[in-house]
This record gives C-alpha cells, sequence and structure tokens, in this order.
C-alpha cells in the first residue's frame, strides 16, 4: 500500500493543477484502484489529515497540507538536483519519490542548500550570457 504521504503528496499535486481533488484522479496518479483510494482517504480523513463533502470533493486540512508541501517541497528539490546530475527526467522523478520519504531533516537541509547553490550558479550564468547580469 502507498503511504499516506504519497497519497497527500499527490493531493497536493492535483489541487495546484487542476484546482480540486477527487478520488478517480488520485487513483490514476498513483496508480491504484479506486478501493484503495477510497480505504486510504477514510484512514486520512478520520486522522484530521483531509476532509471529505458528500459530493465527493477532497481538501487538504492545514495538518495534511503541511505534511503534503513538506514531501512535494522535497520532491522538486530532489527531482531538480538529479537532473542536473544527468538523470533522465522519468528516473529523476521516481528516485526523487523514493527518496523524498527516507532522508533525514538534516540531510534534505544540505541537499536544499546544495540544490540552491546549483539553481543560483545556473541563473548567474544564463543571466551572464544574455547580458542581464546585475
Amino acid at each position: 500500500m502507498r503511504s499516506a504521504e504519497d497519497y497527500l503528496e499527490a493531493m497536493l499535486m492535483m489541487q495546484e493543477q487542476h484546482g480540486y481533488i477527487r478520488s478517480i484522479d488520485i487513483a490514476g496518479e498513483l496508480n491504484v484502484t479506486k478501493p484503495s483510494v477510497s480505504y486510504a482517504t477514510k484512514r486520512l480523513a478520520e486522522n484530521g489529515y483531509i476532509n471529505k463533502a458528500q459530493d465527493g470533493a477532497i481538501t487538504l486540512t492545514d495538518k495534511g497540507y503541511e505534511i503534503a508541501a513538506r514531501i512535494y517541497e522535497r520532491h522538486k528539490v530532489l527531482t531538480y538536483l538529479l537532473t542536473y546530475l544527468g538523470v533522465d527526467e522519468k528516473n529523476a522523478r521516481e528516485d526523487a519519490c523514493r527518496l523524498e520519504h527516507d532522508l533525514s531533516v538534516e540531510t534534505f537541509d544540505r541537499i536544499r542548500e546544495c540544490a540552491d547553490r546549483v539553481r543560483a550558479r545556473e541563473e548567474a550564468k544564463k543571466a551572464a550570457e544574455t547580458g542581464t547580469q546585475e
């Protein structure tokens, strides 16, 4: 079974991309069955991470959003750094998904700092190439 963090992250991504969260979309995104989504969303609601409306609409609670945002940030940073290192986009996303859950806060903070330095260096390089360096 997918972790609660995977579900919350997928929900946040859907909310940002589409403005809504639907069970069928969660199933497709995570490649799980609709009954698996139903079971997971029931548990997430019981634990206060999401709200489910009568019409099936799903929203993240503040508690759920906090966890989802943390995991999603890890995913984006790790994907960026892996692609920078030359890993193809598909593998980078898949590997980031595996790594994002298991890194300590300290390790991720150092990785984020490294990614920030790389990004700043890349932006300065592009600015210099286009003559827009400040």
